[in-house]
């Protein structure tokens, strides 16, 4: 039976899909994953199919287009989609859309045209058909309702049925074009030298074109035949009239990654071989840890396991943080699979981010290569899943819906029978709990066979300063270090994880600290440009020249940042060289890789910078790796804060001794009793788990518990407020009445942050051991709760936060 109805999913804050009518025209090309063209009010939307019906439902709007002969979306897709919208509470149309780049998410307009007017009902279908002759007979109908200023939909749709105006869709924008060029391709074989000058006679700018492209493999490019070759159009176009060539339209590939030279694989060690052979050895749906010290060579093992998979056709997704999608890591890829890798980058323009999406989902590429949002590329018979640097919080999303990539690989690999692979050098909490029931292959040395570098913690309570750094904590150990490390023409590597110039402006006569009129926060100084700004919300200022409190000219700046790191390097280095990585010198498009690219050009000799500098880098010219200032993150109000201070120190020491020279770490503390600063300083992620896991016993955190965490905001306070203590007191009764003893409601409180971009922010906690009774009170409330379905104050659900702040 034809069907007749479709479930649709809307990229909208709606927790139930919607309903349309399936014309019979179209019902051929409507099927789940299919984009579509719907009405909704006023306008019409892209949206996605989830499954289509044959029962008649009367009154629905119809399907108005369907702009691809294929589902976009395959099957395992779709599905993986409805896991994320249940398990994290999620509209399912947000989570449709975090699959597919924002470009084909188009708009696509309703055009309308006087057919015959006196066949219109009267009413409000004549007002709509008067403003339509007005308009010139043709209009959109989103013209139209802006010149009535209300909805024209349902009144074009009495019209249409009473024959006096017709309706089309004009094409959607469905994102961009795909990019042609023209090959020529040898049409007639001429094998001998005879045969050629029978053909050719006296055209010898012809025969040289053809044998050009004959040694090229039958065929080229015309760019590269009129530029490379210096080949006229006129000539090519005689191979073409002598029916020894034709011309055609390829689609081509935007790819910004394309003149990359690929580095080649090194050949394993016994241990990568081992691991690579655990790789292989995993059952379908299956997943390990690879547990492996920097320096030990985990990329090489991904790549070479999975060799044998992609030569055979199936395809892989290699998932690493944003800050680590470095060309040094794209080139390792390609080393490996070559032209069968695409990259999937917040960095492309949206034409290369769709061609590439496209290029995996039609099957010319099987590798797909990403940060968070790559664990949906559309990769054909995915036979694996790697998730490099596993613990990187980048990988949990900030916006609706708040997922997390590793926890979406292994459900993807469990629904498509793919295998997976987690790696770190300091894997995450969550992750190391699973060691009993998930095998973990370890990597306890690396390649080269050479030590960790040694790591020296300073105390800086007692530590001698240098009295020229002023505001920076610059020890005379790390400056000794520095200077040395310079004689000898080795690089070095500074780690000061807060960019801008200082932490804060404060009055040096009444105390008065400047904070961002839209956060609850102090900006922070800024001197190129010289501005006080906002990292949250973006706000910026003048720097104040007087104080508006108490009158007073001078400021004080408090703590320190990158830029005034940047001011004192050059002044106590002055000859040094230097790079600053950090999101403001970042900000650029391969702003990452030209600086990357001059460090192991050995055009830099300090590099330093915010967390992004402490992954993925691999310059064996790095003999010294400075912490500035190990406490930035360790005191902050929440439960994470040793684990990440740890796993950052660790990751950031593991850029030294990578050289045949070797390295050493220094880190300025004013902790250094701190367990995680002492295992970090012994490379010991095994005696910093067992500490950090006992803590988290009582009270109890994850991985002993799971966490939602619920987010008031609104624009104002009390509202909030009022609105925390109404939710709170709805969960509460919730609770007791279907998961007494199953779910803790915690709170409510005004969040750490307590205004961000404006809005104030309380919450309240979510905790449950039985992770289960957690997602069902979440999904639940999501749809149910006060506020949930939005208005002046919204309710966030954040299932698995990363963060309580």
């Amino acid at each position: 039976m034809i069907p007749s109805t479709c479930s649709v999913a809307l990229p909208l804050h709606s927790s139930r899909p919607y309903t349309y009518a399936l014309p019979p025209s179209l019902a051929d090309r409507v099927r789940p994953g299919a984009r579509i063209v719907v009405p909704v009010r006023s306008r019409e939307m892209v949206g996605l199919v989830l499954g289509v019906g044959d029962e008649p439902t009367p009154d629905l709007k119809p399907v108005l287009l369907a702009p691809d002969p294929e589902p976009l979306v395959p099957d395992a897709l779709v599905e993986l989609a409805e896991w994320v919208s249940r398990y994290y509470a999620a509209p399912i149309g947000l989570a449709l859309r975090a699959m597919l780049p924002a470009a084909l998410w188009g708009a696509s307009r309703l055009v309308a045209q006087v057919d015959d007017p006196q066949a219109a009902p009267g009413g409000a279908s004549r007002d709509v058909l008067e403003a339509l002759e007005r308009a010139g007979g043709r209009a959109t109908a989103a013209s139209l309702a802006r010149r009535l200023k209300r909805p024209v939909w349902d009144a074009l749709q009495r019209l249409a049925r009473a024959g006096a105006v017709t309706l089309e869709t004009e094409p959607p924008d469905l994102g961009p074009a795909a990019r042609t060029e023209r090959v020529l391709v040898l049409s007639r074989a001429l094998p001998t030298l005879l045969e050629r000058e029978q053909t050719f006679g006296r055209a010898a700018r012809q025969q040289a074109a053809y044998e050009a492209v004959d040694a090229l493999g039958g065929e080229a490019t015309v760019r590269h035949m009129r530029e490379r070759l210096g080949f006229s159009p006129t000539v090519l176009k005689g191979l073409e009239e002598r029916g020894v060539a034709r011309l055609e339209e390829r689609e081509q590939l935007r790819d910004p990654f394309a003149d990359l030279m690929a580095e080649p694989p090194a050949q394993p060690t016994a241990a990568q071989r081992e691991a690579i052979a655990a790789v292989r050895a995993l059952s379908p749906g299956g997943a390990l840890t690879l547990f492996g010290v920097t320096g030990s060579g985990k990329t090489l093992v991904y790549l070479e396991a999975l060799r044998p998979e992609v030569e055979a056709g199936r395809g892989v997704i290699v998932l690493v943080p944003e800050i680590a999608l470095t060309p040094q890591t794209i080139a390792r890829v390609r080393g490996v699979f070559g032209d069968t890798v695409a990259v999937l980058h917040s960095g492309l323009s949206d034409g290369e981010r769709v061609d590439a999406w496209r290029a995996l989902a039609g099957g010319q590429r099987r590798v797909a290569v990403g940060a968070r949002s790559a664990v949906f590329a559309p990769v054909r018979d995915l036979a694996a899943v790697i998730v490099d640097e596993e613990h990187d919080p980048s990988y949990k999303q900030a916006e609706l819906p708040r997922y997390h990539a590793r926890d979406v690989a292994l459900r993807r690999a469990a629904i498509e029978g793919a295998r997976v692979v987690l790696g770190s050098a300091t894997p995450s909490l969550e992750t190391w709990a699973t060691r009993d029931t998930r095998p973990v292959v370890s990597l306890p040395a690396r390649v080269t066979q050479q030590p960790l570098p040694p790591v020296h913690l300073i105390d800086m309570r007692s530590e001698p300063r240098v009295e020229e750094a002023r505001a920076v904590p610059w020890s005379r150990a790390l400056d000794d270090a520095v200077e040395a490390a310079l004689r000898e023409g080795d690089q070095v590597l500074l780690l000061l994880n807060r960019r801008g110039f200082a932490h804060f402006l404060q009055c040096h006569g009444c105390g008065h600290v400047w904070e961002c009129p839209s956060c609850s926060i102090s900006l922070t100084v800024h001197r190129t440009p010289a501005r006080l700004r906002c990292h949250y919300c973006g706000h910026d200022e003048p720097i104040p020249q007087s104080c508006p409190e108490c009158g007073a000219e001078a400021q004080r700046d408090r703590g320190v940042g990158t830029q005034l790191l940047e001011r004192w390097l050059a002044e106590r280095f002055a000859d040094a060289r230097l790079a600053r990585m950090d999101a403001d010198t970042t900000s650029g498009k391969w702003s990452h890789r030209r600086i990357l690219d001059a460090v192991a050009r050995r055009e830099v000799d300090i590099l330093f910078g915010t967390q992004m500098i402490a992954k993925g880098l691999d310059f064996p010219g790095v003999t010294l790796v400075g912490v500035v200032d190990g406490d930035t993150g360790l005191h902050l109000p929440d439960f994470r804060s040793a684990e990440r201070t740890f796993q950052l120190v660790a990751q950031v020491a593991g850029r030294a001794g990578r050289g045949p020279k070797g390295g050493r770490v220094l880190v300025q503390t004013h902790t250094p009793h701190h367990y995680a600063m002492i295992a970090a300083a012994g490379h010991d992620f095994e005696a910093f788990a067992a500490e950090e896991l006992a803590v988290r016993e009582s009270p109890p955190y994850p991985p002993h518990v799971g966490l939602v965490n619920v987010i008031v905001s609104g624009t104002q306070e009390q509202r909030v407020a009022a609105a925390a203590v109404e939710v709170s007191e709805w969960l509460r009764g919730l609770v007791a009445a279907r998961a007494e003893g199953q779910v803790e409601v915690i709170g409510p409180a005004p969040a750490p942050l307590a205004r961000i971009k404006g809005r104030w922010r309380w919450h309240l906690v979510l905790r449950a051991a039985d992770r289960r009774w957690l997602g069902r009170v979440a999904r639940f409330a999501a749809r149910r709760a006060p506020h949930a379905s939005g208005g002046p104050v919204r309710v966030v659900f954040d299932r698995d936060p990363l963060s309580l702040l």
